[in-house]
């Protein structure tokens, strides 16, 4: 904080002492002629000569190019194709292998015989 003190009091001493000073401006008075009368109308001049053509301008600069247009709208979609025409069928696939016979099953048990049973519902 000091040095920041000292620094703003240094720069603001240089500024005003570095101020220009106007110098001191002596009017010096000013010498006005008064003119005379008018003397006497000159004679008419002769007519001058037509003067030369002047020679022909150079041709002008080529304009800038014109913008591009705007897009136009865009087309109506086409119509619908028509339906393609059926494909051939196919050739008929050969025939397969005959299956190996089946093993023959087990002779099964003798039933037994037994007692009858008779089911009664329930109430």
């Amino acid at each position: 904080m000091r040095q920041s003190l000292l620094f703003a009091a240094l720069v603001a001493a240089l500024g005003l002492s570095a101020c220009e000073r106007p110098d001191v401006v002596t009017a010096v008075p000013t010498v006005v002629a008064v003119p005379g009368p008018a003397g006497p109308q000159g004679a008419t001049g002769d007519q001058a000569q037509k003067g030369d053509t002047g020679a022909t301008g150079s041709t002008g600069a080529t304009g800038t190019t014109g913008d591009t247009g705007a897009t136009g709208n865009t087309g109506n979609t086409g119509n619908t194709g028509n339906t393609g025409a059926t494909g051939s069928t196919g050739d008929t696939g050969a025939t397969g292998d005959t299956g190996s016979k089946g093993a023959v099953g087990d002779t099964g048990q003798k039933g037994k015989t037994g007692d009858t049973v008779v089911v009664v519902p329930s109430k």
